[in-house]
């Protein structure tokens, strides 16, 4: 590891060296980031997976940008040019954009207006101008000696060394950097509608005639018009302060006593127009994006996370139900533990419209399986099918709450790999329709089988990198399943893969292994699973829960590795392992000098404090501290809004401009970010996250464009 990049990382971090260099080498060892961030906690200082992530990343791109400055330093030395003040300005350089500036004027140029004349031998008329001490006249008469048959006359001479002069202020890198930073501070994008541009729903409408400084337009401004560019809807430009600009660099490239400053000054002006500017704007626009896809695939994390972690509905007999008018509303039963019970179908809309008949269906079925909860999907005919089961359940005076689900991403799901694996004979809409009921019991154990990208949380999603979303999306998931922790005799392969250390085959041999030894006992017993070795198992196994096995410990989240301690632990309080989870445990435990026992048995503090919160709770959940699903059991309609009405509304989604709310009328409700709270809001996720159950008071309601307005704010008294 090279300690000077660890010294560099450790000041833009803010981390102390020694737990980067920790961090570096428990990576290097293949362990992985949910381990490192639980199981060693000491030698990181506590870091969390974020962190622990930002580090990887960061050292990776100091990595990469010292690699860069090796090899142009190697290549400038190669042609003889390398002085010590450039090898000292190159090793200074902290992007990799500025490495590459200084490298320019070395660089083998392609074809280039400027190679042609060097080509056809003017550059000696260049170095001519360069000196600055001849008048125009004299260059000229100069210019008449590089006549040839390419160069058929004086002004194809000079306009030849022009061309030189325009690339040798470009190739300047103290002028790039200077320019760089005016366009950034004081320049503006202006954004206008192309000539017969086809945008009808008026999509881009504010940017039809629009500028704003490049130093503060915000990430999703940025995204929305890219994208209205790319659909060739939007023209994009600058505007510079082109008089400054030049103005500098004709201080810089114009002597004092020069004898052709007209010409320079038109020499500057074409290395501006066709060289710096358009080379520099593209550099302004790729970092502006890389910043707005940073921030979209951000806002797309947290909503993601949250989804995640929304509590599961225990203890429940479902009924899914995957609406839809001519194929019918497709019926799935699943039981408490998310095993599927029954399946049906029923018709009860246009244009088969056999109510009577789907009222029958769906009653046998409720008393039948003892349903407790029915979870309708979202999509088309859900409004319809709402209607009928509140319905259903008023005529019948049926003590029966129904929950709105949002089944973005089930379709994908249904007509998946792992879909035709769980219901191989079933149809694409019956798997979608256990799907939607899973999603309500165990959302994380449903949705992680689905693309996440799929799943309809993010903010401009398809118009960022999708390598990089999926890296980052994938990695939220892995955290979120590594944090909540998995029962290693329930969970499916597709949840157990995204466990810490499990592979995709390792997970499959998981849940073959316990079919065939009809469940597994014991952690260790996992050390018998084909391909998982010592250090998988170490990785791995204080993320895998077994509920009622041969070892207590086993249930919580303790590492095997500190079961030795936790015995001692339980010695030195006079508590036994029955008692794990009893008031009496957390008694003892809460006089127990946790400083002291660390100390005497070598044991770290945070690992210690985690072993004593495992022992009071053996089962936490840490999605018990979010707020759980909003059930209902009556229907509204958008047009039974009004202004001032209060409701209790679920957050869908989350972007930079505000809060869609899911009010229970079809129809998602904006809480605009002025909206959300009485004080400043700097952003929505300040205040609100995907799932929270927030109370909201309808502002507007416009049926025709379907917009509600609400807002969040408290009434001033």
């Amino acid at each position: 590891m090279n300690e000077q990049l660890i010294k560099n990382l450790s000041t833009e971090l803010k981390i102390k060296p020694e737990y980067i260099s920790n961090v570096l080498s428990m990576l290097a060892d293949k362990s992985t980031v949910p381990f490192i961030a639980r199981y060693r906690k000491e030698q990181t200082g506590g870091l969390d997976e974020t962190e622990i992530k930002a580090i990887e990343d960061e050292y990776r791109y100091l990595e990469n940008l010292e690699k860069r400055k090796e090899e142009v330093m190697r290549l400038i030395d190669e042609q003889g040019m390398l002085t010590n003040d450039l090898k000292q300005d190159i090793l200074k350089q902290t992007e990799l954009a500025r490495v590459e500036d200084l490298y320019r004027p070395f660089r083998q140029k392609r074809k280039t207006r400027a190679t042609e004349a060097v080509r056809k031998g003017l550059k000696p008329l260049f170095e001519v101008m360069l000196k600055q001490d001849v008048s125009e006249g004299d260059l000229e008469t100069e210019a008449e000696s590089y006549i040839t048959e390419e160069v058929t006359s004086v002004e194809d001479a000079l306009n030849g060394a022009n061309d030189i002069y325009a690339e040798h202020i470009s190739d300047d890198a103290q002028y790039r950097k200077v320019i760089l930073r005016e366009i950034k501070n004081s320049s503006l994008i202006v954004s206008s509608k192309k000539k017969n541009a086809e945008d009808e729903q008026n999509v881009f409408e504010m940017y039809y005639d629009y500028s704003e400084a490049v130093k503060r337009i915000p990430p999703h401004r940025t995204l929305a018009m890219n994208r209205g560019e790319k659909l060739n809807v939007l023209t994009l430009k600058f505007e510079h302060n082109i008089d400054r600009i030049s103005g500098y660099l004709s201080s810089k490239v114009i002597k004092e006593n020069s004898k052709i400053s007209y010409r320079l000054n038109m020499v500057i002006e074409d290395s501006l127009k066709r060289l710096i500017l358009p080379s520099l704007e593209r550099e302004v626009r790729n970092d502006m994006t890389e910043v707005g896809e940073a921030h979209a695939v951000n806002i797309f994390e947290e909503n993601l996370k949250s989804l995640l972690l929304q509590p599961p509905l225990k203890n429940h007999m479902i009924l899914g139900v995957d609406p839809a008018f001519r194929t019918g509303c497709k019926l799935a039963v699943i039981n408490p533990s998310g095993t599927f019970v029954d399946k049906n179908v029923i018709y009860p809309h246009m244009p088969v419209n056999k109510k009577k008949q789907a009222e029958k269906i769906m009653l046998d079925i409720i008393k039948k399986h003892n349903i407790t909860l029915v979870a309708i999907g979202n999509g088309t005919a859900s409004r319809e099918t709402e209607e009928f089961i509140s319905e259903l359940i008023k005529n019948n005076n049926l003590d029966l709450p129904f929950i709105i689900v949002n089944e973005a991403g089930a379709s994908v799901y249904s007509a998946s790999e792992v879909a035709r694996e769980e219901f191989p004979d079933f149809q694409v809409e019956e798997r979608s329709a256990v799907s939607i009921a899973r999603r309500v019991q165990d959302p994380l154990s449903e949705l992680v089988k689905i693309d996440p990208k799929s799943i309809g949380v993010g903010q401009y999603q398809h118009d960022v990198n999708q390598k990089n979303l999926s890296e980052a999306l994938d990695f939220v998931v892995e955290t979120v399943v590594n944090q909540v922790g998995v029962d290693v005799n329930t969970a499916s392969y597709t949840l157990l893969e995204h466990v810490a250390g499990l592979s995709p085959q390792i997970s499959k041999n998981i849940v073959a292994f316990r079919e065939e030894n009809k469940g597994i006992n014991k952690r260790s017993d996992l050390k018998k699973v084909p391909r998982l070795g010592p250090k998988t198992f170490e990785q791995c196994v204080g993320f895998l829960r077994i509920i009622d096995g041969k070892e207590p410990l086993d249930q919580t989240e303790i590492h095997p590795e500190q079961y030795k301690n936790t015995y001692k632990l339980l010695d030195t309080i006079g508590a036994s392992i029955k008692d794990l989870g009893t008031d009496e445990i957390k008694e003892k435990l809460e006089k127990l000098d946790q400083g002291a026992f660390a100390e005497k048995e070598g044991i770290g503090l945070p690992t210690l404090e985690d072993m004593v919160k495992s022992l009071i709770a053996p089962l936490r959940d840490i999605r018990d501290q979010y707020d759980t699903p909003l059930l209902k059991s009556d229907v509204l309609e958008m047009k039974d809004l009004k202004s001032g009405m209060k409701l209790s509304g679920t957050v869908r989604n989350v972007t930079d401009f505000g809060a869609f709310v899911d009010v229970g009328v079809g129809q998602d409700g904006l809480v605009h970010i002025s909206q959300l709270s009485n004080r400043f809001v700097k952003h929505p996720l300040d205040v609100v996250s995907s799932g929270d159950i927030v109370e909201v008071t309808v502002m507007d309601v416009d049926v025709h464009k379907k917009r509600i307005s609400l807002t969040m704010k408290a009434e001033k008294k």
